[in-house]
């Protein structure tokens, strides 16, 4: 029996990125954890190469799925999002303790599927907007000079005197002279029956609108409504973007993007570890994890998009397992996680170099803020090293939630600056570790304090 053919996918993987320039582009935005990246760039590379190979080979090559083991706050999410953005790849983050067993009130396992769908619809959706754009404006453009030019026997009495008063309206409608003027447009009302329908799986709502089904069923009515020309514009740009993009073909590029790019990040897969209990909301757990596994190991999944396939969707599983372990999870999903990597704690190190090396460090983005009121702010090199160190001892001495300590940590720090902004302009003001210092010492030393406020 011949197997079917791959689908063609839209070219959206850059065949230039090589394991080792997956790495250094993560680096640019993440400290540290070079195992985890390798493992994620390893994964990315070999969907590449399969979709070099003959269609019979790549479609028996399964995913090499990962379970990243590690406190949080350490970059486990960060690491996937940022694989994601590189490779404009569907990208779907969700927490597995979100899900229940089916019969169990609460959302099913299938739903995500759908979910990451939805996502790739838009995704898709504003590549063919971005493509179209030019000549919708056009219309629009022709449209509104329908509306704003003069009707014959509106003063206008030949026809070479109403184009050349249409030319003339052009050329302040492209300069914005006519944006504020108030025009009369017909408006068709969205009054398209949507029936609700309830699957089996979980109560799962979908809707299915008949307007888009049979548009010819149900035509619509129109009413004048009176806006602006620039609203109008805006208002006829909408209705040529949905005439001229074909929701059949997006539909279509999505689904094949989902099933050969898709990633889907599962959070808190530990959460869901462990056998089952006699009490409380952990009954379902192990229920859930045997609903994951046609997912994870491949099925068809019905969307209101069309059935999508997750036989080649790349699951990256993340979980701190303090109480338990990835041996605790049922043998049939961890066999469908053949890629375990641990990642290291944040060391003090890790905070000076999270506060300044990436492209969008936290003083960075601070300075930036700052600047917007015309405030120059500078960071000593004291003053991230004490930030990081007092980041290090609250993380020790209370509950070690990673690089996020920082945010908390830089808020209280510059919490006088940030309210006195707007009435600093043009001034400077520099954050040293006497400032530091200053604005923290008490709060680290008062235990209870800490706990509330760091």
């Amino acid at each position: 029996m011949k197997t079917a053919e791959l689908p063609e996918v839209p070219a959206i993987v850059d065949a230039s990125l090589t394991p080792r320039a997956i790495v250094q582009e993560l680096d640019k935005h993440i400290v540290g954890q070079p195992r985890a990246k390798r493992a994620v760039a390893i994964a990315l590379r070999n969907r590449i190469r399969r979709q070099r190979l003959a269609p019979e080979l790549a479609e028996e090559i399964a995913p090499k799925n990962i379970i990243m083991i590690g406190p949080t706050g350490v970059g486990k999410t960060e690491i996937a999002r940022r694989l994601a953005r590189l490779t404009r790849s569907p990208f779907l983050k969700i927490e597995a303790s979100k899900f229940t067993e089916v019969g169990y009130v609460g959302r099913d396992v299938e739903s995500m599927i759908r979910d990451i769908t939805e996502l790739a619809v838009d995704m898709v959706r504003q590549e063919k907007v971005a493509e179209i754009r030019q000549r919708a404006r056009v219309r629009v453009e022709e449209r509104l000079l329908s509306e704003l030019t003069p009707k014959e026997g509106d003063g206008v009495s030949t026809p070479a005197e109403m184009v050349e008063a249409r030319e003339r309206m052009r050329d302040d409608l492209r300069n914005g002279k006519l944006d504020d003027r108030t025009i009369e447009i017909d408006v068709r009302e969205r009054t398209s029956p949507a029936f609700k329908i309830f699957s089996n799986a979980g109560m799962e709502e979908m809707n299915i609108n008949l307007q888009q089904m049979m548009p010819g069923l149900f035509p619509g009515k129109t009413k004048s409504r009176r806006m602006t020309v620039e609203e109008a514009r805006e208002h006829f740009l909408r209705e040529e973007e949905d005439r001229l993009i074909d929701q059949e073909e997006v539909s279509k590029i999505a689904i094949r993007r989902v099933e050969q790019s898709g990633i889907i990040f599962l959070d808190e897969i530990d959460k869901i570890a462990g056998r089952e209990s006699t009490h409380g909301p952990d009954i379902s757990r192990e229920g859930v994890q045997r609903d994951l596994l046609p997912i994870i190991e491949g099925t068809t999944v019905s969307t209101k998009h069309g059935m999508v396939r997750t036989d080649h969707i790349l699951f990256i599983a993340s979980g701190a397992f303090h109480v338990s372990k990835p041996s605790d999870l049922i043998p049939e999903l961890q066999g469908r996680f053949p890629i375990r990597v641990e990642l290291d704690p944040l060391t003090k190190e890790d905070f000076v170099r999270i506060l300044t090396q990436p492209e969008s460090s936290l003083v960075k983005q601070y300075t930036a803020l700052l600047d917007t009121e015309g405030v120059e702010l500078r960071f000593t090199a004291d003053a991230v090293e004490a930030v990081a160190s007092y980041a290090s001892t609250v993380n020790e001495r209370m509950e070690n939630i990673g690089a996020r300590r920082l945010h908390t940590i830089m808020e209280k720090v510059l919490d006088d600056i940030l309210f006195e902004g707007s009435d600093l302009k043009g001034r400077s003001q520099v954050v040293d570790g006497a400032y530091v210092h200053l604005m923290l010492s008490d709060v680290v030393k008062d235990q209870d304090l800490s706990k509330y406020i760091l």
